[in-house]
């Protein structure tokens, strides 16, 4: 049994002399206010998947992929990392059932040796499924807004016809140049073919003339037709084609991006 005296004695009273010093002040709070932006990814991703209506709903989950397309990734980047990332995975099964039965594809790969983020990723194909979210998702919205709205199918044509092949063959070249050792990647390397990068120290004409044995990637493109394609290098604000081949109906695009690779080895006087 614990006893307690009620008699004990309280503590003496404070007082506080004329000499003593101000107490030590509070520790002061950080200026950087936190926010939502500063979340985990993590966190932040799951976030995001909450937006999404719980209960079966289409029209709704539309209307909310329309948003990240056109609303929240354009806050900032952290959102704009989020959001590409649940927009890429859900529209990449649509994107990849309208590829060209003779073509391949493969946007943002998993096993890339080179450099990139996620804001100018390397893979060229990447910017070409961004676009067709774009306008996935816009025409979505406009199906659902209303029953006069028809689909326009032409949007897709130039997309899968033109530009999806051409950045397609552009990241093959980079993948069997940089095995051959013709072509190496650069920070700035993930520009797409439409790119005004160029090689500003040399001309396209001197190139051969140092003994250059590797491109980069940033200064390349394709030039691509049903009938032919070309390797085009970007030199001092100026294009010119470097190799060019006659294509074969229906050939396979690895087969191609493996002869222009040869053909580049060839231009640079490559053993």
């Amino acid at each position: 049994m614990v006893i307690i005296d009620e008699k004990a004695v309280p503590p003496p009273p404070y007082y506080a002399s004329s000499g003593s010093s101000a107490p030590p002040p509070f520790p002061a709070r950080s200026s950087r206010q936190s926010s939502i932006c500063s979340l985990p990814p993590n966190v932040l991703l799951q976030i995001i998947y909450m937006t999404f209506p719980r209960t079966p709903d289409p029209e709704r989950q539309r209307k909310t992929l329309y948003w990240l397309a056109y609303r929240l990734r354009l806050v900032n980047h952290a959102f704009y990392i989020a959001c590409m990332h649940v927009l890429r995975s859900t529209y990449l099964p649509a994107y990849s059932s309208l590829i060209r039965p003779s073509y391949s594809s493969d946007p943002f790969p998993m096993s890339s040796t080179t450099s990139s983020t996620p804001l100018d990723p390397v893979q060229r194909e990447t910017r070409v499924l961004d676009l067709f979210i774009a306008i996935k998702t816009k025409e979505d919205l406009f199906m659902d807004a209303s029953e006069l709205h028809l689909g326009r199918d032409e949007l897709f044509k130039d997309l899968f016809d033109l530009m999806q092949p051409r950045s397609r063959l552009e990241d093959l070249v980079r993948h069997y140049g940089t095995r051959e050792g013709v072509v190496h990647v650069t920070s700035t390397s993930g520009v797409g073919s439409s790119s005004t990068t160029s090689l500003n120290s040399v001309s396209s004409g001197s190139i051969k003339s140092q003994n250059r044995t590797s491109l980069p990637f940033s200064a390349l493109s394709v030039a691509f037709s049903p009938r032919k394609v070309g390797l085009t290098l970007t030199a001092s604000g100026r294009k010119r084609t470097i190799v060019e081949l006659q294509r074969i109906r229906n050939e396979k695009l690895e087969v191609v991006a493996k002869k222009l690779v040869k053909q580049l080895k060839v231009w640079l006087n490559v053993p």
